[in-house]
């Protein structure tokens, strides 16, 4: 299977547009994405940028990863991104995109925690499925070419 640098930029870009957290609250629905909140009643979309800038006062502690999480997500489409145009360090790639994986399960756990709520790390899962899949091939044929 081709996992060249074109391939892992649209396995990066699809990690970042599926819902990294699904939050069932009764019969409500909320989505965590890597670019803001999306909630079924009212529908409405919320932008990273102004959950943390604009509700800085109001937000619990665990939602606060989710924002290291999209750091590090960009950090990984920058790299995938260079690797199209110029070369890429798959190192680099992988390991933010392992991190931005990870900074969402207190994400889950902090929704878990709460009563009445059901909380699913859909986007951990893929962003770590897109490291082992992709990433971790060919960081190992670049470190057999050393």
């Amino acid at each position: 299977m081709d996992r060249g640098p074109r391939r892992r930029l649209i396995a990066v870009v699809v990690a970042g547009l599926v819902p990294w957290t699904v939050v069932l609250i009764g019969k409500e629905l909320t989505l965590v994405f890597s670019f803001g909140l999306f909630n079924t009643n009212p529908p409405e979309l919320l932008s990273v940028y102004s959950y943390f800038i604009r509700f800085t006062s109001a937000l619990p502690q665990f939602i606060e990863s989710w924002g290291s999480g999209v750091l590090l997500y960009l950090v990984a489409l920058a790299s995938a991104v260079a690797g199209v145009v110029w070369r890429e360090d798959v190192r680099v790639t992988a390991l933010a995109l392992a991190g931005a994986g990870l900074t969402q399960f207190p994400v889950f756990l902090g929704f878990n925690r709460r009563l009445n709520y059901v909380a699913v790390p859909v986007g951990s899962l893929v962003l770590l499925i897109v490291v082992w899949w992709y990433y971790l091939p060919a960081i190992r044929a670049d470190t057999a070419t050393e």
